[in-house]
């Protein structure tokens, strides 16, 4: 594992990068509020959720822990690019149509969709049904102006049947209103984000990355044993560039806390199977090889959303000729933490499912995500031991291999 001082973690400080999601931060301080207390009341042990202090500065929580005869202290921080994302989202009906055909055009035209069928179904699924269900919008309003405009022609025959496309506009936008139901537009601004610039990491995001960078680094001049980075979804990716930077700048002193790093429900091989992600590829082929840090890669099959199991370093084609340490890739398994009757309820809320590695577990195993946020072991010391999922994907099906623009 990475370095390890196989001291209790008395104090931690956590930095939770979010996938790609317009909502305020508040949301992810309520879900560990709640789904916090309800794992401490399965497992037996001590979580107390306080807010920061007022007077502006960056969003997060203060958490206080007895778990296993052990008080820890965490300091949790929100790296925030929601402002960005909304900003994304800003392209109404038309423009989205228009991102719907240069995100397909990127995809299926470098081929990256087809190798992307050969890890997982499920995310491919995922990234189709926003296609096939805005072309399934236009047909049905199509349609509807189509029926309008026979009406029209029979009760008024001096006028033409095109003006049933009148009803097309509002049909459109009565779905787009409804998108909190559907998340078509949500998940197609998702894909396109990426996509627009084939993997090349879009300017501003880049720079909200180097801030994330400072804060991170900051973190490590703190008097904690551990400084943690948790990256869910799209952020798991973004987690990886900016340890990579971090690292390579010589920002994460030997004296200082352990680094960690926690990627959840990553879909890294959306962006890292496209053309121009050279820095990414360059960032997973560097960070699978630093003792400075200690990755745990967590998925499930049950995730839809998320490229289970699958090594993001391996499948991407760029794991180093002499070996690689990272990422230990482990399942949260999904059917045998969670009770029968709770995977009954939750198999098919997909979306909802790509969150469970934030929430409780009726049966935990070695991944309970308050334990490694919270409790008093770091998380190279948790996972001391611990082998690689047997079911794994390993197989290097990228066709896109180069690090170097």
């Amino acid at each position: 594992m990475g370095k390890s001082s196989h001291k209790p973690v008395r104090k931690r400080r956590v930095f939770y990068i979010p996938g790609y999601d317009p909502i305020h931060p508040r949301r992810y301080r309520e879900l560990y509020r709640k789904e916090g207390a309800a794992q401490a009341e399965i497992s037996g042990y001590s979580l107390e959720l306080s807010a920061k202090a007022a007077g502006g500065g960056p969003y997060g929580w203060h958490v206080v822990s007895e778990m296993d005869g052990e008080t820890a202290k965490a300091d949790f921080e929100v790296l925030v690019w929601s402002d960005i994302v909304r900003d994304s989202m800003e392209k109404g009906i038309v423009g989205t149509y228009l991102q719907l055909l240069r995100t397909a055009a990127t995809y299926i035209g470098s081929g990256a969709l087809w190798r992307l069928m050969q890890l997982r179904k499920g995310p491919v699924i995922a990234a189709l049904y926003p296609v096939l269900f805005l072309l399934l919008q236009l047909v049905l309003a199509l349609l509807a102006a189509w029926a309008l405009g026979k009406l029209l022609v029979v009760w008024l025959p001096d006028w033409t049947g095109l003006l049933g496309l009148v009803v097309v506009p509002p049909i459109l936008s009565w779905f787009k209103k409804k998108d909190n139901k559907f998340f078509a537009y949500y998940l197609m601004h998702d894909y396109a984000y990426s996509a627009q610039s084939k993997g090349e990491d879009p300017p501003e995001l880049e720079a909200r990355m180097a801030e994330f960078a400072d804060r991170i680094a900051q973190a490590m001049q703190d008097d904690v044993e551990e400084v943690l980075v948790v990256g869910h979804s799209s952020g798991a990716h973004l987690a990886v560039s900016i340890l990579a930077d971090l690292i390579r700048d010589g920002r994460v002193p030997s004296t200082g806390p352990v680094l960690a790093f926690l990627s959840l429900g990553q879909v890294v091989p959306m962006v890292s199977f496209l053309p121009n992600a050279f820095r990414l590829r360059r960032d997973l082929a560097f960070l699978s090889q630093r003792s400075e840090i200690t990755w745990v890669d967590v998925t499930a099959p049950g995730d839809g959303c998320a490229f289970a199991l699958c090594d993001p370093v391996a499948v991407s084609g760029v794991s180093p000729e002499n070996g690689k340490k990272w990422p230990l890739v482990v399942s949260a398994a999904f059917t045998q933490t969670l009770s029968e009757a709770r995977w009954a309820e939750l198999r098919w809320r997909f979306f909802r499912l790509h969150f469970q590695y934030l929430c409780a577990f009726d049966r935990p195993g070695d991944y309970d995500y308050f334990r490694i946020t919270a409790g008093a072991a770091t998380l190279a010391e948790r996972y001391e031991g611990r082998v690689a999922s047997k079911s794994r994907i390993e197989k290097p099906v990228n066709k896109f291999v180069g690090v170097e623009p």
